[in-house]
């Protein structure tokens, strides 16, 4: 299909009374040319979009864009997010030649983050120039990018990270948290739903600190964005209340630094520069087609590009005297300027508000605050007990109010998830204008669970601890940003309830089934679904001090007993992950485990066996992850090999409970999707009862 836009492929000379010339020129094109090597010599990746947003990335770097290269750590810094991160060459050309320098450990190193030696080994194994830019992997990347639209829901997380910083921290003269957010983003980012629902979130919240810049290239894989995307974009985020700008030409970068000057003096809103660039700008026969984006262009064709640039054709990876030099003098001494400003105004406003500098300190080194914990409360004993939704609400309004920078919320759904900090002094993090502050630490989502897992991963890379909730069942909508957290090791909590078909009357659609077991497939993520109201207590007494990982926390609907812990075991040991909670007191012949509600169900069938003289054993298992990482001394202690016996119960899918009931064990868990009837018929129907229970563990010591 032919796009009814025409561009020019490569840049005429003399071309626009803005385009760049001279050193400026020169710097464009070398982040062209080692972007198009990089791709050629690794024979993988995408070249075109590097090559049409150099001028746009050059402007905003070199002239703009208030980083330090020698500290890319610094906690005043503007935020740069490659949405687009398939084009992460663009990133890495950057980052060397603006010299950022290394980090390892939290420390900022004397070396750089990437030699011209990186840059040739782009997308190769154990290299630092990875096929996507990853956070900490690589220093001067922010976020981790590659799945569309995370990043622009990552960038609303940071913008509103800096909004509430500024609100708690910023004093009079001292105006520490003031940077400004900026996202590249393109076409496929605008067609992923999780990036509307970030745009429809910043525009409520009125993000003044963020601008997106999107590459509007009009090319897909596929071929033209006409195929499927044929809206004006810039009018849809007109309508999201966005301020919204055009640059009609990316190499115009006197035009697109203008934008970005008055986007920047925008303050009530987010920004929205529309940019039309020609993917593969110079390339001879690929520019503006498909072809430029996800390939190499080959040699003939970079030689034609390199050409057109008036580049010497046969050399790679060439970085012409004094562009180094251009760089230090432009970002590199700004930065250091500022940067050693921002330095000298802490060290001032640490002698006259040091409480609050305490808490920038501990919130910059990712460390927990003194006492967090100490309000963290103990449950009597109840057969009625209470929901471990109701019992973790308490338990997280018992933490909070000891954890200044532990803010959340949910998907519209706080009333049901318990997550709304109901303390003196909460408050909502709103706009003034909706009868807010920016200091409030309520976070409300509205029904955008994509946008809340990756706003929250944006809010983490912020130094801030972010809890976010919803039902279990729609953790399907928010699996990319998980995987993110856990990629990036950001301690995000993600508080899942209505956990099971104990939802009743609300049927197959809202009764999670799979669910538990993505969680738990997925590497790096702590799944805990805790049995009782202390084991919720010591849930978050557990979770909260790994802060370099995500967690689930999955919880009930409905009320569970409170177990008698002066009978049984104590909750304490839910910290590794299943513990024998009641035991006939000798090696038993048959065990019984299960998680969450169904702990209390299987102690009923413990106690009925065990007064007909069966030896039995009772083990709490509310995560298989923490269970790993025991010893196997302890692992064999809990659920010894010699005994074979043994029976699960858990209501969600079988999958994984193999491997602790073993292959002659009995699974009782669920085979379909539920049912819509009030709990306890459910119970009954899908073989949650002690009946069952007990049958099953006396059909084990049958074939023992």
């Amino acid at each position: 299909m032919r796009s009814p836009f025409t561009s020019l492929t490569h840049a005429p000379e003399g071309s626009g009374g803005g385009a760049a010339v001279g050193i400026d020129k020169l710097c464009i094109d070398t982040i062209r040319t080692l972007s198009m090597d990089g791709v050629q010599k690794a024979n993988s990746g995408h070249p075109g979009t590097a090559m049409a947003l150099a001028p746009v990335t050059y402007a905003l770097w070199q002239d703009v864009l208030k980083y330090d290269p020698a500290n890319p750590l610094w906690p005043g810094r503007d935020r740069f997010v490659l949405s687009i991160g398939h084009a992460s060459m663009l990133i890495y050309s950057m980052i060397y030649l603006t010299g950022v320098r290394d980090v390892k450990g939290g420390t900022v190193l004397s070396s750089p983050s990437l030699t011209i030696d990186d840059l040739k080994q782009f997308r190769q194994l154990d290299s630092k120039t990875p096929g996507h830019p990853e956070y900490h992997h690589t220093a001067g990347v922010e976020t981790t990018t590659g799945p569309l639209g995370q990043g622009c829901g990552n960038s609303v997380g940071m913008a509103m990270a800096q909004k509430w910083l500024a609100e708690r921290y910023n004093k009079p003269g001292y105006d520490l948290f003031d940077y400004h957010v900026y996202t590249l983003c393109g076409d496929g980012d605008m067609m992923e739903g999780v990036a509307s629902e970030a745009a429809s979130t910043a525009a409520h919240l009125k993000l003044g600190n963020l601008t997106w810049i999107y590459d509007s290239n009009r090319i897909s894989i596929e071929g033209s964005t006409d195929l499927a995307l044929t809206e004006d974009v810039a009018k849809r985020f007109e309508a999201y209340g966005w301020h919204t700008s055009v640059v009609t030409d990316a190499n115009d970068v006197a035009d697109f630094k203008a934008k970005l000057e008055e986007a920047r003096a925008i303050t009530d809103r987010p920004s929205f520069i529309l940019v039309h660039s020609v993917i593969g700008w110079g390339a001879p026969h690929k520019a503006g087609t498909a072809h430029a984006h996800g390939e190499p262009l080959g040699v003939d064709e970079i030689k034609g590009a390199k050409k057109a640039y008036g580049w010497p054709e046969d050399q790679d990876f060439y970085v012409p005297d004094g562009v180094l030099e251009h760089f230090q003098a432009g970002i590199g001494a700004r930065g250091a300027k500022e940067s050693k400003a921002w330095q000298e105004k802490f060290a001032a406003y640490g002698k006259e508000y040091p409480e609050l500098a305490c808490e920038i300190e501990q919130l910059d080194s990712v460390t927990l605050p003194e006492g967090w914990d100490k309000a963290i409360p103990t449950y009597e004993a109840s057969p009625k007990g209470v929901a471990s939704r109701q019992s973790s609400g308490e338990v997280l309004n018992a933490i909070a109010p000891n954890f200044p920078w532990l803010i959340g919320g949910s998907a519209d759904l706080s009333p049901s998830t318990k997550t709304n900090l109901t303390f003196q002094g909460a408050g909502s993090f709103q706009p003034p204008a909706w009868n807010g502050t920016y200091g409030g630490r309520n976070l409300h989502f509205g029904v955008r669970e994509h946008a809340m897992g990756s706003i929250c991963n944006g809010i983490a890379l912020s130094g801030i601890r972010p809890y976010c909730s919803g039902f279990l069942i729609f953790s399907d909508y928010m699996k990319p940003p998980i995987r993110l957290s856990a990629i990036m090791n950001l301690p995000v909590l993600y508080i899942f309830t209505h956990d099971s078909i104990g939802v009743g009357e609300d049927g197959p659609t809202h009764q999670p089934i799979e669910q538990l077991a993505q969680l738990r497939a997925t590497p790096g993520v702590v799944t805990v679904r805790p049995g009782d109201a202390n084991e919720v207590a010591e849930a978050w007494r557990t979770l909260i001090p790994m802060t370099d990982m995500p967690a689930a926390l999955v919880l009930s609907r409905q009320n569970l007993p409170t177990l008698d812990r002066s009978k049984y075991a104590a909750a304490s040991n839910l910290a590794k992950g299943a513990y024998t909670l009641a035991c006939c007191g000798t090696l038993p012949d048959v065990i019984l485990m299960a998680s969450g509600s169904e702990v209390s169900l299987v102690v009923e069938a413990y106690e009925k066996l065990l007064a007909e003289g069966v030896k039995v054993r009772v083990v709490s298992f509310p995560s298989f992850e923490l269970f790993e990482a025991q010893p196997k001394e302890y692992r064999d202690k809990v659920l010894p090999p010699s005994v074979k016996a043994r029976v699960a119960v858990e209501q969600a899918s079988p999958f994984g409970w193999d491997r602790y009931a073993g292959n002659e064990g009995a699974v009782i868990a669920m085979h379909g999707y539920g049912a819509s009837a009030p709990a306890a018929l459910l119970q009954k129907k899908f073989g949650f009862t002690v009946e069952a229970v007990i049958e099953a563990a006396k059909a084990q010591l049958a074939k023992a």
